[in-house]
């Protein structure tokens, strides 16, 4: 274990110091200058948009607007809000959450272009459903099917096997932490959860977990603004270290200003997922007027990740000073204790419930990502989904008993090869996002009040399916 996490962490130095930081930041910033600030000007109408779906009733089966947004942030929204956050503010200081932050700023505009362009080449399912995603966009639009394969590939290994792994390796350190539970009870538990929802399709149990976390998220930033009250007169020093930290961290985190950014960049990416290709794949399933509508919806949706739930947990552990950069408290230990430190005993027991609700809640939705490109691939798609299936709990029990920065680096390592694939695509495909938000807004200005969107005006109909009248 001790060979594979250290070669594994050695292509991470690479591809996060020379590659991945250069193409996310870079491509984030053209996307931001090519929509002229979509993340900014565009907020009125993603606050809009955000309710407009709200109690909506669709036809048939198909998924609103405000639903699609649910599903995407239930897989959002999970450990890399709390342990995640954790682990940034260890290893790169809290200078690391202005990364965070910055990413996220920058990501919304990467977001709105991948949404987008995911509602634009989507595919009908029937019965007033969608499907879609890179996969779908890569294969029709830009016409390789090679890479939509490799995609399809990395996006069901990404999250379906590794990232449920993390999700499972958080929720056994949170109840050995919390209950005393030894990981391997934790494990035989998840197991067999995870196999009566993914392979009886146990529905009753995947919509009570996506009717609980926002519920969930909703006390966890509840319980931050009451740490934040009871610590009001610390508020402006906190900022204050954040901000100095950022451009001068301290002398315990080791590389520097270059750790700061680099672990800021990597855990807020892992959180909010701007730039990955997965969201995208929820974005595909509403059904909407117009393509920008959703490409809005999800941009918003990086915000409410980062700037709202993340940023909560920043504020815990800053506020309540159990963290030591560089210590070996760190992830959901550290988060647990913050805690305890403010509302006693009780609160690593009620931090372990919140943990297991969001992260096996981002297992199911993990899955799912890998469940709908499986699809893409020709022959015997049952048996491959069997297979699938039968790795997921595999990978559950792996996340549970494997080493805590194993787990985490190989996270890293499969986001960065999924973040290369999908940027590729959308700066390939980029323009035609453009042209749906110029489309969009000229109506909007026009005094349209729900644009309607013909195809037409991308300047090709190639590769589109689902807009043709």
């Amino acid at each position: 274990m001790e060979f594979l996490n250290d070669f594994v962490n050695t292509i991470n130095g690479f591809l996060w110091s020379y590659v991945l930081v250069v193409v996310l930041v870079g491509c984030g910033l053209w996307f931001t200058f090519s929509t002229r600030f979509v993340q900014l000007r565009m907020l009125p109408d993603m606050l809009r948009l955000l309710t407009e779906g709200v109690g909506e009733k669709k036809h048939g089966g198909a998924i609103s607007s405000f639903q699609a947004f649910c599903v995407s942030t239930a897989s959002r929204v999970g450990v890399g809000n709390i342990a995640g956050v954790a682990i940034a503010i260890v290893t790169g200081g809290p200078g690391s959450v202005f990364w965070m932050w910055v990413i996220a700023f920058i990501g919304c505009a990467t977001g709105f272009v991948e949404s987008t362009l995911a509602q634009i080449y989507k595919l009908p399912k029937g019965n007033g459903t969608f499907h879609g995603g890179p996969a779908y966009y890569i294969k029709n639009a830009l016409h390789q099917p090679g890479v939509a394969k490799l995609f399809a590939f990395l996006i069901s290994v990404t999250f379906g096997l590794i990232y449920v792994s993390v999700q499972a390796n958080t929720i056994a350190l949170s109840a050995k932490t919390a209950f005393g539970i030894a990981p391997i009870v934790t494990a035989i538990f998840l197991c067999v959860l995870t196999a009566l929802v993914i392979f009886g399709g146990m529905s009753r149990i995947a919509k009570f977990t996506e009717f609980l976390v926002p519920i969930m998220a909703g006390l966890y930033i509840l319980t931050a603004i009451i740490v934040i009250l009871m610590n009001f007169e610390k508020i402006p020093a906190i900022f204050a270290l954040i901000i100095h930290d950022a451009f001068s961290p301290s002398a315990a985190v080791g590389g520097g200003l270059g750790t700061a950014v680099l672990t800021g960049i990597k855990r807020g990416l892992f959180s909010n997922e701007a730039g990955e290709g997965s969201v995208p794949n929820a974005a595909a399933t509403a059904d909407v007027s117009h393509p920008v509508k959703q490409g809005l919806v999800q941009s918003f949706g990086v915000y409410v990740d980062t700037w709202l739930v993340c940023s909560a947990t920043a504020f815990i552990v800053l506020l309540t000073g159990k963290y030591e950069v560089g210590g070996e408290l760190t992830g959901i230990a550290l988060a647990q204790a913050s805690l305890a430190s403010v509302f006693g005993s009780l609160a690593p027991s009620a931090i372990a419930i919140m943990i297991l609700m969001f992260a096996f809640s981002s297992i199911v939705g993990n899955y799912y990502y890998g469940e709908i490109n499986i699809s893409i691939f020709s022959g015997n798609t049952k048996m491959y989904l069997t297979i699938f299936r039968a790795l997921v709990v595999l990978m559950v029990l792996f996340g549970c008993v494997a080493e805590f920065s194993l787990v985490w680096n190989l996270a890293d390592l499969f986001m960065a090869f999924l973040c290369l694939t999908n940027l590729y695509a959308i700066s390939r495909l980029a323009k035609y996002a453009y042209r749906a938000l110029a489309d969009y807004t000229s109506k909007r200005k026009a005094g349209i009040a729900d644009p309607s969107f013909a195809p037409s005006v991308l300047g090709t109909t190639d590769g589109i399916y689902a807009w043709k009248k």
